[in-house]
């Protein structure tokens, strides 16, 4: 178990990605994901990576808050345009 701290940043190291603020961002914005598509079934990940996440998200532990700010973030394309907001 580690002690890293649950962040943004920490998740993307964790994810062996690129954790400075302008990666995170751009990762974002290039990574959207369509309605019905979990985080965890992202066509972009590694089986070490969709594990991780998923694992994560079934906890409901402190990693599971970021995970799913992640999730958010890359559901935005597709919310706002189900919600046409």
């Amino acid at each position: 178990m580690t002690s890293t701290t649950p962040r943004m940043t920490n998740l993307f190291l964790q994810l062996g990605l690129d954790a400075s603020e302008q990666a995170i961002a751009d990762f974002i914005i290039t990574h959207q994901l369509p309605a019905d598509t979990y985080i965890s079934d992202a066509p972009y990940w590694d089986e070490g990576q969709r594990q991780f996440l998923a694992e994560q998200l079934k906890s409901d532990g402190a990693w599971a808050i970021i995970v799913d700010q992640l999730n958010e973030s890359l559901h935005e394309d597709a919310v706002k345009k189900i919600t046409g907001l």
